[in-house]
Parts: C-alpha cells; sequence; structure tokens
C-alpha cells in the first residue's frame, strides 16, 4: 500500500498513512482458491486478536478482484474456503502495490509471499518473502512485531530467537558484556 494508494474491501478503505500510530503486518498471497493461501489466511485471522493487543493490525493482499474474495469468503473451509474472518482482504486488481513491493512475478500474473511489517511511523522494519509452495509462520511474524516495539520502547536491542521476558543487550560496547557474560556457556 503506497502512502498514495487506497484499497477497498467491502466498506474498508485502506492507505498507509491510515495505520500510523500503530503497526501493520501487510502480506500478499497469491490467489484466492488455491491451497497453502487459506491456511495462511485462517492462521493470521484467527490470531489477529494477539496483534491488536499489541497495537498491530493485519491486512492481506492479492491480485484477485473483491468479487473472488467475496465467493472465497462464502466458500465453507471443508471446501477450501474461507468463511467468516477477522482481517481485510485487499484486491489489488492493477498490481500496482504488489509492483511497488517488488512482489509481483510477471510471468505467473500472481504474487511471491510477501510480508512487511511497518511501525507507527510508517517506517518498513521487515520484509519476508517466501517462494509459494511454503506458507509464513504467525508465531514469527508475532515476535518480530513484539521484538521491534521493545527496541523502540527501551533502546536496547533482542538476540536471535529473543521473545518477550527474555534478556536483551544494551547496544554499548562496555554493557554488553553484561548479556554474553549471563549466556556464555565457556
Amino acid at each position: 500500500m503506497g502512502s498514495y494508494c487506497s484499497c477497498q474491501w467491502r466498506n474498508y478503505t485502506a492507505s498507509l498513512s491510515s495505520f500510523r500510530g500503530k503497526y501493520l503486518v501487510f502480506f500478499f498471497y497469491p490467489l484466492d482458491f488455491t491451497f497453502v493461501c487459506p491456511t495462511e489466511i485462517l492462521a493470521f485471522s484467527e490470531r489477529v486478536d494477539e496483534f491488536r493487543k499489541i497495537n498491530t493490525e493485519v491486512v492481506a493482499c492479492s491480485v484477485d478482484s473483491h468479487f473472488t474474495h467475496l465467493a472465497w469468503i462464502n466458500t465453507p473451509r471443508r471446501e477450501g474456503g474461507l468463511g467468516k474472518i477477522n482481517i481485510p482482504l485487499l484486491s489489488d486488481l492493477t498490481h500496482s502495490i504488489a509492483k511497488d513491493y517488488g512482489v509481483y512475478l510477471e510471468d505467473v500474473g500472481h504474487t511471491l509471499r510477501g510480508l512487511f511489517i511497518i511501525d507507527d511511523k510508517g517506517v518498513l522494519r521487515q520484509i519476508t518473502m517466501n517462494d509459494l509452495p511454503v506458507g509464513r509462520s504467525v508465531d514469527e511474524t508475532l515476535r518480530l512485531v513484539q521484538a521491534f516495539q521493545y527496541t523502540d520502547k527501551h533502546g536496547e536491542v533482542c538476540p536471535a530467537g529473543w521473545k518477550p521476558g527474555q534478556d536483551t543487550i544494551i547496544p554499548n560496547p562496555d554493557e554488553k558484556k553484561k548479556y554474553f557474560e549471563k549466556v556464555a556457556k565457556n
């Protein structure tokens, strides 16, 4: 979603500026009525409250029309549909958003599995790009948002695999030693 772009889903209109003051998890999926895509959308939809509790919205986007989105939502889950979901599905029929984010595959006419974490100031903080056959992890996305928010608030940095409540590192040559002395195995 460029700052100039407006996308509609049902009665939902979004632009990047409409998320100022909140974090945004914005992800592209290749196509409606496919295989991995519904598993990702449902996984994010079922856990969207965890994101909202940390001031983060989740929005999905594909190059399908809003009519196709509606048909997919109205298809029962046991038939590969979505049923009721808790996140918006945006339509990018012109492919302009997908191209702006570098996820559009021109030769096949749809997107890679791109996921973007944009902070509360509108700054892109993280990009994940998956090839088509592998879905993304909601757990890892949530962890990354929590880590970025922690660093924003405390000015400390998060080591590999950090989760809320675990030790962080003070980014100072002397202060960092406290962390490394605590975790050193030899």
